[in-house]
């Protein structure tokens, strides 16, 4: 039997977020070099003072966002974390 995953993370901190007047195409660069490279970093300069960047960053990894910077991560550090986030799940799960 296979079980859907349910979010244990609520959008409201959504309305804390230090990103939420910020221009949202900045948080999604395309791509990973060039240009990109510059965007992330702004990105990750406001979620480094954002009081809700662990709630954004455990919302991604629930939801598996693979787009864009979410909690201070890009999307290829995000992708490292969310496979040892699932392995952590799955140990705990038993």
């Amino acid at each position: 039997m296979t079980t859907t995953p349910t979010l244990t993370v609520t959008t409201e901190w959504r309305d804390l977020a230090a990103c939420r007047d910020s221009e949202p195409s900045l948080f999604f660069p395309i791509g990973s070099t060039g240009p990109a490279i510059e965007q992330i970093a702004a990105a990750k300069q406001i979620c480094a003072v954002c009081t809700v960047q662990e709630d954004c960053l455990q919302y991604a990894l629930e939801s598996n966002q693979e787009s864009g910077v979410w909690g201070g991560f890009a999307e290829d550090e995000r992708r490292r974390l969310r496979k040892r986030w699932l392995a952590e799940r799955r140990r705990r799960a038993g």
